[in-house]
């Protein structure tokens, strides 16, 4: 086991300390995971659901190989992100409804025909292959066809992982009173976080419907969530520095720039932090230090 764990180390560039928290809480969650996929003898949906950068995508990528190494289970990763509409549509989106919306992320900004489609028939609805898209985020645009992939469907899990997989609706009241300055200088009449409700409500939850289990990464804190990817964007730019390719990117962020963007995520993440804890099927808790406190799975007996 301490070999699989040390080549996906290797393979992601990840530090030495992440062999304890894979040992501890990843590798016994991925066991969990195979329980429940026994439980049902049939293809299993996983949602991961976890602020930025708290680990999710890595969680994921783990999870797969794991279940693949060690008990021969034919698994996908699904990044929400690869479902974004394109910059065009986005933009289209912003001027027919609110210009907040032409910045991806929310709930309203992904192409649910798309991700319902890919979803379906990795789990087996349809057997055949289907071709799944790539977002490019440096472009800030899906990829051109020619670099999406194709699969043969179906699998034995499928892992949908991002930041707002699985969440609900708040209510309508709550939409009234701005939660920053985001929504109190550029949403005063409340039209882009009410659009962005309604669309969790009435488009998201059939596709979140086809994950039969819910883990989620939970931050202590929203705070917590906006420390972790500044200290992302310092960590890229020491990167572009050793190298040497710092000058002439533009796509570093200041700390002003990255505290205004994770507005756009910040109600739904609060109420995320709030209110998913006592549904999802797991549950690892995060601390400060950007470890893992525990693990807790629900017991459905």
């Amino acid at each position: 086991m301490h070999a699989l764990i040390k080549n996906f180390i290797q393979s992601e560039r990840l530090p030495a300390s992440f062999v304890a928290v894979a040992q501890d809480y990843y590798l016994p969650l991925s066991e969990q995971v195979a329980g429940w996929h026994l439980e049902v003898d049939a293809p299993l949906g996983v949602a991961i659901n976890g602020g930025q950068g708290t680990g999710k995508s890595t969680l994921a990528r783990l999870m797969s190989v794991y279940l693949s190494e060690q008990y021969g289970l034919r698994t996908i990763v699904l990044p929400l992100d690869d479902f974004y509409k394109t910059k065009a549509e986005r933009l289209e989106l912003g001027l027919s409804v609110h210009p907040l919306l032409a910045t991806r992320g929310v709930p309203g900004t992904h192409d649910l025909k798309i991700g319902m489609e890919c979803a379906r028939i990795c789990l087996g609805y349809e057997k055949k292959s289907i071709t799944i898209p790539r977002f490019e985020k440096e472009t800030d645009d899906r990829a051109p066809h020619d670099r999406w992939y194709t699969v043969d469907a179906p699998f034995d899990i499928v892992i949908l992982e991002g930041w707002c997989v699985s969440a609900k609706a708040e209510a309508d009241s709550a939409m009234e009173t701005p939660i920053n300055d985001l929504e109190l200088d550029e949403d005063s009449k409340g039209i882009w976080r009410s659009y962005v409700n309604t669309m969790l409500r009435e488009q998201y939850q059939a596709f979140f419907k086809l994950f039969a289990k819910t883990v989620l990464l939970r931050a202590p804190s929203f705070e917590s969530i906006v420390g972790w990817r500044k200290k992302q964007e310092y960590k890229l730019r020491e990167k572009l520095l050793s190298s040497g390719g710092l000058a002439g990117f533009s796509g570093l962020m200041s700390d002003a720039a990255i505290e205004r963007f994770v507005m756009h995520y910040e109600r739904l993440t609060r109420w995320m932090l709030s209110e998913m804890p006592s549904r999802a099927d797991a549950c690892l808790y995060l601390n400060e230090e950007h470890g893992v406190d525990r693990l807790m799975v629900k017991n459905n007996d």
